[in-house]
């Protein structure tokens, strides 16, 4: 698989061992990571961009026992702030945490690798990780760009995209807002101009996408 371009690796581990030897191992995959000692000092990494999720594809590398606040703890914290889809989240633990991390799986973790890890199966995951990530920042982006088309339209417009979204035909829309037909045409044109479509499937489908 190849890396997926402006990437990176985020690796929480109090061991600088570990964050070096899966610094090296990422490097050598052409990947970039940044390491942090604690969970906190990751929180306000993530806290100094007022909670937003990174605007590149990213996963985390986390261990799940640490002094302090562990690696559980942090996951309940992205939880909370829903970032933990936009931070794939891979679990670093021992043997006896492994419940523990089938656990975060089922709540959202995208897997977990058991020490002592082999290095090209982590890094493996970690390109898969990076690659929903990256899918997932475009989807963003993606819905981003149509709601500031849909923030453009009247609100007449408005209510004739919602009906042509439910497969009206041009008269009903007209009956049920009491406008004319020609009226109706008009709305319609300038709502496939501004939503950028060509017809009433692709907005149809372009807003259940932003929904979905």
């Amino acid at each position: 698989m190849e890396p997926v371009i402006d990437a990176r690796v985020f690796v929480v581990d109090d061991d600088a061992s570990v964050r070096e030897a899966l610094a090296w191992l990422l490097r050598s995959r052409r990947l970039h990571s940044e390491a942090f000692e604690s969970a906190p000092a990751f929180q306000q990494q993530i806290e100094s961009a007022a909670g937003a999720p990174p605007e590149q594809a990213c996963c985390l590398l986390l261990d799940v026992r640490m002094p302090g606040m562990s690696g559980l703890a942090l996951f309940d914290w992205l939880i909370e702030r829903e970032l933990h889809r936009a931070i794939p989240v891979i679990f670093l633990t021992g043997h006896g945490d492994v419940p523990m991390a089938v656990e975060a799986v089922k709540r959202g973790a995208f897997d977990f690798c058991e020490k002592p890890f082999s290095g090209n199966a982590l890094v493996d995951r970690v390109e898969q990780a990076l690659a929903l990530s990256a899918l997932l920042l475009q989807a963003r982006r993606q819905a981003g760009r149509v709601r500031a088309r849909q923030a453009e339209l009247t609100e007449r417009e408005r209510d004739v995209m919602r009906l042509v979204v439910e497969g009206l035909p041009n008269k009903l829309i007209a009956d049920r807002l009491n406008i004319s037909i020609r009226t109706v045409e008009v709305h319609r044109s300038r709502v496939f101009d501004k939503m950028e479509v060509k017809s009433a499937v692709e907005l149809a489908n372009l807003l259940r996408d932003d929904t979905a």
